[in-house]
């Protein structure tokens, strides 16, 4: 289950650089177009790093409990 959960912490990552690499493309033809992408980014970058704190304190606990 561990693993699953770093794996989606990566995707997250992955959609966000998805999304600033669309802003940084899209945002000279028009900056209306890129909002949405923004929006991407950041809920991208917020997720990854609440699942990985999430991650990080479950397997603390996890070894706690087995001590």
């Amino acid at each position: 289950m561990i693993k699953i959960l770093r794996y989606t912490e990566y995707l997250y990552l992955a959609v966000a650089v998805i999304s600033i690499y669309k802003i940084a493309t899209l945002w000279s033809i028009n900056p209306k177009d890129t909002y949405i992408f923004i929006f991407f980014a950041v809920v991208s970058i917020a997720m990854f790093v609440f699942r990985r704190r999430y991650r990080k304190r479950f397997e603390q606990r996890k070894k706690d409990n087995q001590q």
